[in-house]
């Protein structure tokens, strides 16, 4: 089987959430477990830390691996989704996984597939321990795919457990209610393993406290560690002037990642940081800022507040839930433009009847289905706008739609592409 062959087994023969949805959820480790012992359990043969929230697990996971790259470590990262190439999900040191390990692990391991019949990211996961067992990394961050409890990474025995923030996401198998999601979240919580939590959410709170007492896991809340005292957009980075509350020393952090919303990111991974290095890790602050600069060049992240171009302002971002594209508007009105030109496309299974009230009525609205099964159909997403004063055309495809707005927008109009994650793929 060559790696064309092992692509296209993946994609037809293994459930994909992403792209059908809630057929392809598998809630339980069971399978995931018995892929593992397959290979010889490679998850237990590199250092990991575990990343799990809402949102800005994938920014997160890529500040701490590009801190990590930046002092000498075999860096791994493992996230999800992929934009453009399935080998994205898997890197070390920035590089993705080449095609003949991906060829040669599926050929080998086809027959337990074909048994215990996993799904997508089960697989997913299981070639990226595997991977990154062969490679010999020294650390490995993994992303949550989605929940945490029942998440397939949650067979790891990270060094720290990470979890960014809760919202309303994914409530049919979560729970409809924040305390609930919080729970599924808290269950990579390990004994004795430090927990990091993002934000302080008085709703959620009491449950990361509880489940922390009960497990013996050590917790703290990054606002707790760190607070942020200036902030700057130089129009290139994003600049931050932190103090760290502990020691009471102030520290200054530039990254590419100008999204507003980077700002809790940031003090989330530096309390991470700060964490890690009470179990004996040795960062300095020099290669730590370098991490935060260099993130985009050293792991290749994108789709954060990407911009595309500018004259017009071109700009992408995978915000696709209520708490993503709530502050992602409050980001799109610190812009300055004429009008605003949105590249609008969700898939299916959106809580669309509490994201849609949050976009300006006031914006030309292109609407497009990103081209996966789960896909929203554009009629429907447009019809679903209307009700809430969105107005604007439907395409066919989401090139169509950008292409359209491109055409129409002036030099000093703004064009954002966003709602999902593939609508972003299928642009950048």
């Amino acid at each position: 089987m060559n790696y064309n062959e092992a692509v296209e087994y993946i994609f037809s023969h293994l459930p994909m959430f992403t792209r059908i949805g809630g057929a392809a959820y598998k809630a339980d480790l069971s399978r995931t477990l018995a892929l593992c012992e397959a290979a010889g359990n490679p998850h237990k043969f590199f250092k990991s830390i575990h990343v799990g929230g809402t949102n800005g697990k994938g920014s997160v996971s890529s500040f701490l691996a590009s801190v990590f790259m930046e002092h000498g470590f075999k860096t791994g990262i493992f996230t999800s989704p992929h934009l453009r190439d399935f080998r994205e999900r898997i890197k070390v040191n920035g590089e993705m996984i080449s095609q003949d390990f991906v060829a040669e692990y599926i050929t080998r391991f086809r027959p337990v597939f074909d048994s215990i019949s996993p799904s997508f990211f089960e697989m997913s996961f299981a070639l990226a321990a595997e991977y990154f067992k062969v490679r010999q990394v020294e650390i490995a961050i993994i992303e949550v795919g989605m929940g945490g409890r029942l998440d397939s990474t949650n067979v790891i025995s990270p060094e720290i457990s990470v979890i960014t923030n809760i919202g309303n996401d994914h409530k049919q198998f979560l729970g409809d209610t924040l305390p609930k999601i919080a729970f599924e979240k808290a269950g990579i919580l390990k004994p004795g393993i430090p927990v990091v939590i993002g934000e302080h959410q008085t709703e959620t709170d009491f449950v990361f406290l509880e489940q922390s007492r009960q497990k013996g896991a050590p917790l703290s809340f990054a606002e707790d560690l760190y607070t942020i005292t200036d902030v700057n957009d130089n129009g290139f980075f994003l600049e931050l002037t932190c103090q760290n509350i502990i020691r009471g020393r102030l520290v200054k952090v530039k990254s590419p990642l100008r999204g507003i919303y980077q700002q809790k990111n940031i003090i989330t991974a530096l309390a991470a940081l700060e964490v890690l290095t009470g179990r004996g890790y040795a960062f300095d602050e020099q290669k730590v800022m370098a991490g935060f600069q260099r993130v985009v060049e050293n792991t290749g992240l994108a789709g954060r507040w990407h911009i595309l171009g500018k004259d017009p302002l071109v700009v992408a971002d995978i915000a696709h839930n209520e708490p993503g594209i709530k502050i992602l508007m409050e980001q799109v009105k610190n812009q300055h433009f004429q009008r605003l030109h949105f590249v609008l496309g969700m898939v299916a299974d959106k809580d669309s009847a509490h994201i849609l009230p949050l976009l300006p009525p006031d914006a030309v609205y292109y609407f497009c289905r990103p081209n996966i099964p789960r896909g929203k159909d554009a009629f429907l997403l447009a019809e679903e706008g209307a009700q809430f004063g969105l107005r604007g055309e439907v395409f066919d495809s989401v090139e169509d739609a950008f292409r359209s707005a491109q055409m129409k927008a002036t030099p000093n109009d703004m064009i954002l592409i966003s709602g999902s994650a593939f609508v972003v793929a299928e642009v950048i």
